[in-house]
């Protein structure tokens, strides 16, 4: 009868290779020969290893579907016997690694010495004008630069880049470790080059040999209309080279927004506060006002314009990012009361008083629409 490989592993006839694996690694620290001694486990262990080997190969597991056996009833495919790994068995170190640890003995390929850069922060300072109307503008920087003197190889005129006599190009080492299952082969970065495979004979006397030197330079960057404080703006290939002379990471401009000191923003809308004296809120005026982009904008004050009072100027705030359009400007107003009168100014203004039965002592009494105070008292006393 054709061996039953699935329940040597104690598996359905279904089971994935992952499962396959996990179940082999699971019986395999129990009877490995390093672990377990005794004659049973040295044979069981042969079983299971030979239950992995047929069930992870593509092959042999088409032929056990099938309801067949890839090997002969004699036994001579069989190869390795109990706790041996044959050619025709197990198939080497690759596979036990694979088995105990869920990956690959096989050798990695060494790592580049030429790698991307890292990107790079300048945070820049802007007025307002800047942020809201855009600017093109120039701004030193210190990052690392291709080395013009190898052009990012590393290595001094006349000389090369060569192999790694220590691992021998592999960018790897394997050394042996005795671990609870015994002896076993392990594999570490090379400590020489690094992983790389290569090392520089020669390394290039202004770099060193990374292919790379830090330098101070100038960039230009545009700062579109409409940024506001925090933003920041990508430039490409702008950052830091990159090992081995790299391609280069990014560059991103932090926009800092100074402060103004007229007007202020939030968001797209900008604001200002301008002070009326106490004739031209109450009879009404033109208010003549320099806006932050330089144009006259000319604002109706209505007669009897109370001090905190608000005007609205649509579409001329902030451009929006990335728009046509902009926000609104809003002028908060504040209405001056005069300190100094001479005897003719209060002459005037009593009279004015009189004349609108002004004079005496200010009410107390809660205006129609019910201020804050009569409010609290209303609700004291539970109306």
């Amino acid at each position: 009868m054709p061996t039953d490989y699935f329940a040597v592993l104690g598996l359905e006839k279904d089971a994935s290779t992952s499962d396959i694996k996990k179940a082999y690694r699971k019986l395999a620290r129990d009877y490995h020969p390093d672990v377990n001694s005794s004659p049973e486990a040295q044979e069981r262990f042969g079983e299971v290893s030979r239950a992995y080997e047929v069930l992870t190969d593509p092959e042999k597991r088409r032929i056990v579907d099938l309801g067949g056996d890839p090997y002969d009833t004699n036994g001579g495919s069989r190869g390795g016997g109990a706790g041996g790994f044959g050619a025709a068995g197990f198939g080497g170190f690759s596979d036990i690694m694979d088995a105990f640890f869920g990956g690959s003995g096989a050798t990695r390929q060494p790592k580049s010495r030429v790698r991307p850069g890292a990107d790079a922060l300048l945070p820049v300072e802007l007025t307002l004008e800047e942020t809201a109307f855009g600017v093109t503008k120039e701004f030193a920087v210190e990052t690392a630069i291709l080395c013009d003197t190898c052009q990012g190889e590393g290595t001094s005129e006349g000389t090369s880049i060569s192999e790694c006599g220590t691992c021998g190009g592999r960018g790897e080492i394997q050394a042996v470790q005795r671990t609870l299952l015994g002896q076993m082969m392990v594999t570490r970065e090379c400590h020489a080059c690094r992983g790389t495979g290569v090392i520089i004979p020669s390394p290039c006397a202004k770099c060193a040999g990374d292919g790379r030197v830090r330098a101070r330079r100038t960039v230009s960057a545009r700062i579109p209309a409409g940024v506001e404080d925090g933003m920041r703006i990508r430039l490409a290939s702008q950052g830091e080279v990159g090992p081995g002379g790299g391609p280069a990471g990014d560059l991103y401009i932090e926009v800092h927004e100074q402060a103004h000191d007229i007007f202020t923003r939030e968001g797209e809308d900008l604001h200002c506060r301008v002070t009326l004296p106490m004739t031209s809120a109450a009879l009404g005026t033109t208010l003549e006002l320099t806006n932050l982009d330089e144009s006259n904008e000319s604002i109706e004050i209505k007669a009897g314009t109370q001090s905190g009072d608000k005007l609205t100027v649509r579409e001329k705030g902030v451009p929006r990012l990335r728009s046509s359009t902009r926000g609104d400007l809003i002028v908060h107003l504040e209405v001056r009361t005069p300190t100094k009168l001479d005897a003719e100014q209060t002459r005037l203004l009593t009279e004015l008083a009189a004349a609108r039965g002004e004079e005496g002592e200010a009410s107390t009494k809660a205006n129609p629409a019910g201020g804050l105070f009569s409010r609290m008292r209303d609700a004291f006393h539970g109306r």
